[in-house]
């Protein structure tokens, strides 16, 4: 295990994931915020370095003190040899296996690897896969062989509009996470409140707010870059409000330079036919998660 510290190294490490997307995606995002004031207090680990074959980034172990939060206790992964990541994520010093955690990645080709070595941990595991996707002006500046503009929706990647007589565009506030975490497929906790509240408070966000000033749609970012836990109440669907705060989220992102991408429930039509029209290009690669709890 190589812990790769100063600024130095993590700017190297960044500039050669990028030359891996889609597959690095989840990791890059994750580098990315790790050298723009890393407010997760998150570390990135190599098995060597610095011709690397796997990066593994997780907390910090102080800051992982509660053995049943897994949205605290996660790992984001990427391994140029998925065969041979298994002797390196087996180490107690890469992954702590004596907690409730996940793993995330761009790569389902880890799946193998992660399942067998799980079941020798005596664990069980929960594997989400859906779709990703890559905003266009990040795939241009990132990966622009990625981009195939003849594949694009007409209408220049926006939105259609909303009645701003009705709509208020604000930004979230924590007092709202309680909301958020009600809809949220993988929410509805107190642990999972807690992730979205300390995602509000560290990154930008933005929601609608209806005639009378109630939450009506929403998109945040988490610290992986990813945006997450988009939402629309359901008697306000229909009306593009979630496309409106995603785009309005992207491009603020982009003008930070951070990355815009995120990923979608493989049976959500909606929010498929949503990337289309804002150009989010799905990737060839998935969006991964694997829900690790010991026996």
């Amino acid at each position: 295990m190589f812990p790769l510290q100063g600024a130095q190294m993590l700017q190297a490490l960044e500039k050669s994931l990028i030359r891996s997307i889609p597959e690095s995606l989840k990791v890059y995002g994750t580098v990315f915020h790790i050298n723009h004031g890393n407010p997760f207090n998150l570390k990135a680990l190599v098995d060597k370095w610095p011709d690397f074959n796997t990066v593994v980034i997780r907390p910090h172990k102080q800051d992982m003190t509660d053995d049943l939060d897994h949205y605290t206790n996660t790992y984001q992964v990427y391994s140029r040899d998925p065969r041979n990541a298994r002797e390196f994520l087996a180490s107690p010093e890469v992954i702590n296996w004596k907690q409730h955690f996940q793993i995330q990645s761009s790569q389902s080709s880890l799946n193998e690897v992660i399942q067998n070595l799980a079941a020798t941990k005596s664990y069980q595991v929960k594997h989400s896969e859906n779709f990703l996707y890559l905003a266009s002006q990040t795939a241009k500046k990132l990966a622009p062989s990625l981009l195939d503009a003849e594949s694009l929706s007409p209408g220049g990647g926006k939105p259609k509009a909303i009645n701003q007589a009705l709509f208020k565009l604000s930004s979230l506030d924590v007092t709202q996470s309680t909301f958020l975490n009600e809809f949220w497929l993988f929410g509805g906790n107190e642990r999972s409140q807690r992730f979205i509240e300390r995602c509000i408070r560290s990154f930008p966000s933005f929601c609608l707010l209806g005639p009378e000033g109630t939450l009506v749609s929403w998109c945040l970012m988490d610290q992986t870059g990813e945006t997450r836990v988009a939402g629309t109440l359901p008697e306000y669907r229909g009306q593009g409000l979630v496309s409106h705060v995603v785009y309005t989220l992207g491009l603020a992102m982009d003008k930070l330079g951070f990355p815009v991408y995120s990923h979608t429930d493989k049976s959500n039509k909606a929010m498929q036919r949503m990337s289309y029209t804002l150009h989010h290009i799905p990737m060839s690669s998935s969006w991964n998660q694997w829900h690790c709890t010991p026996l």
